[in-house]
């Protein structure tokens, strides 16, 4: 099989051919012991091989050559928190270049990536994030439905924090219904406040995650950023706020009706959920599947849905999900009704 050198670099390697040195910001781009090449070796389905400071594949598939090498010389491209890509930041480069070969990857990692500061960075890693994020800019209503560790929250916290540091809200409203997963925790210690922390907790992980830590705790203290348990929405009128309904799969009919009718002038909201993981007891009617069913069409209303493809925690929460997918197809009598 006949191998082809990669031209990493504008610098020919004296007396080879068409070889070429792999630069010294591209070397630590290949991570320790180049461990990133392994995986898109492994995801593009081609032999990546180094020799020294050379690259060079062993294949003989033009298509998955070529594509190696955009996503190798995309490694410089990627915004990342450091001078290595994390091993799920190459994952889902790979995924990028598998569902478009001819995708503008600097256009799509300088696009909707929302605005929080040098100190802070959030790019969307996935063509849906990117259409999720676009979603939440251009309309008043967005419901972000999938599975987990596709970014839903994250995102569309980063959003909602973009919005009041550029002035385009007057403040944050984060929520979800303090609904148990699955078990009975019975009588909690403490005051009101920590009973329904734990529920909460996600939201303010978020939060800490994007913000530095004096600007959440003098956002906080002005009570520019709230976060409290649904049922604390009823009677209010949200306006000029960025409002965030997350784990929807929880809420009721009666519940959700009562969120969306909350907005004010001036408010944006995005809901987030997966379906597939609803708490509530079995037989009460489901606010987020009544809302999927009713509000498609609506101005200014937008639907994202995510897949096991958009999963960019830990490669392993992927094959997770497939399984369980592929489960859930092969025994439909125990599906639960979502």
């Amino acid at each position: 099989m006949k191998g082809q050198t990669v031209n990493s670099d504008t610098r020919t390697t004296p007396g080879a051919g068409r070889g070429a040195f792999v630069s010294a910001s591209r070397r630590a781009r290949l991570g320790s012991a180049s461990v990133n090449l392994k995986i898109l070796s492994d995801h593009l389905g081609v032999h990546i091989g180094q020799r020294g400071d050379e690259l060079f594949f062993l294949d003989d598939n033009p298509e998955a050559v070529e594509l190696a090498k955009k996503a190798i010389q995309a490694l410089e491209l990627m915004p990342t928190q450091g001078d290595t890509p994390k091993p799920w930041e190459v994952e889902c480069l790979a995924g990028l270049l598998k569902a478009d070969p001819d995708i503008d990857l600097e256009g799509f990692f300088r696009s909707y990536r929302p605005q929080l500061g040098p100190e802070r960075l959030v790019v969307a890693r996935t063509p849906t994030q990117r259409l999720y994020l676009e979603a939440i800019r251009q309309n008043d209503l967005v419901f972000g439905i999938g599975p987990a560790g596709t970014g839903k929250t994250f995102l569309a916290v980063a959003m909602a924090v973009e919005a009041l540091l550029s002035g385009q809200v007057s403040r944050l409203v984060l929520t979800r219904p303090a609904v148990e997963a699955g078990e009975r925790l019975g009588f909690l210690p403490g005051d009101l406040a920590e009973k329904i922390d734990p529920y909460l907790r996600p939201l303010y992980d978020a939060l800490s995650e994007l913000l530095a830590p004096d600007k959440f705790a003098r956002l906080n203290q002005h009570r520019l950023i709230e976060v409290a348990p649904l049922a604390f929405m009823r009677g209010r009128t949200l306006s000029g706020a960025f409002v965030i309904l997350d784990e929807a799969q929880n809420t009721t009919r009666e519940q959700m009706k009562m969120f969306l009718t909350r907005l004010g002038p001036g408010s944006k909201a995005v809901v987030t959920g997966d379906p597939g993981q609803s708490d509530l007891p079995g037989g009460c009617p489901k606010g987020l599947n009544e809302a999927m069913e009713l509000l498609p069409g609506l101005e200014s209303v937008a639907f994202c849905r995510f897949s096991g493809r958009d999963v960019v925690r830990h490669r392993l929460v992927r094959q997770i999900l497939a399984a369980y997918e592929k489960g859930t197809k092969a025994s439909p009598a125990d599906q639960d009704n979502d």
